[in-house]
């Protein structure tokens, strides 16, 4: 995914804006974690994941996965969010054939 090339508008925020324009059923941010903590996993071992989580309890926690616009988008536009792990292995297939996996991040 590219930046729209507008300041202020970080790639998570274009997905966001992307998959509401389109009228998406999820938007799915790979990324390098399992999913969403409330600290950074490789710093705390002790770190919580999440399996869900609201978009209001994602921006009031300044969760640092995505920036607080795109969550703001996604929730504007009832988009869920699933974040999981790119680099496991059979990962992509599991989440597009609806396998719960990493963290969802919906209206709860």
């Amino acid at each position: 995914m590219a930046g729209t090339g507008n300041p202020y508008f970080s790639t998570d925020t274009t997905a966001a804006l992307r998959a509401s324009e389109i009228g998406a059923d999820v938007l799915l941010k790979a990324t390098k974690v399992d999913g969403i903590y409330d600290s950074d996993p490789k710093k705390n071992p002790k770190a919580k994941r999440f399996t869900q989580l609201s978009y209001i309890d994602a921006l009031r926690l300044r969760l640092q996965v995505m920036d607080s616009t795109a969550f703001s988008l996604c929730m504007d536009n009832n988009v869920p969010i699933v974040v999981f792990d790119m680099f496991k292995k059979g990962n992509l297939k599991r989440v597009a054939l609806g396998e719960k996996i990493g963290t969802l991040v919906t209206d709860k």
